[in-house]
């Protein structure tokens, strides 16, 4: 938790921790807390688009078996409305789809990116040396 304008950080067993030292644990803290929860929702996110691609692939083959069924027809029926809702339904998934990949591509290299300035910070902070201009100074 922090306290006042920022200059000092409680920790977990409740002492203050003070300047940019405490403000590196927290968050640490913070990305920590967070990182099971950017992991299960990656996950998701990729169980989801494998569902997806079974999806379009089942759509796929029904539109095929719906113009095999219609071609072998003797009596006319028009099946070219439902073959062109399900080429329909199948364009919404693929779009979908994109829109699941690229989330998971930022999920990707926003976590990427937690991970390297967590050691980046942790590096700082077992060496004790910080960068000019750093915030952590």
């Amino acid at each position: 938790m922090m306290a006042g304008a920022g200059s000092t950080t409680v920790s977990g067993a409740g002492t203050p921790v003070a300047g940019p030292a405490g403000r590196d644990i927290f968050a640490e803290g913070l990305l920590e807390f967070l990182r099971p929860a950017v992991q299960q929702l990656d996950s998701h996110v990729h169980a989801v688009r494998e569902s997806q691609v079974e999806l379009r692939e089942q759509i796929d083959n029904l539109a095929t078996e719906l113009c095999r069924i219609n071609e072998d027809q003797k009596v006319a029926l028009d099946l070219d409305p439902y073959v062109k809702k399900l080429l329909n339904a199948r364009r919404r998934v693929v779009l979908v789809n994109n829109i699941l990949q690229n989330a998971q591509e930022r999920l990707r290299r926003l976590n990427h990116s937690v991970a390297k300035e967590t050691a980046r910070r942790r590096a700082m902070l077992d060496s004790g040396v910080y960068p000019p201009g750093s915030p952590s100074k």
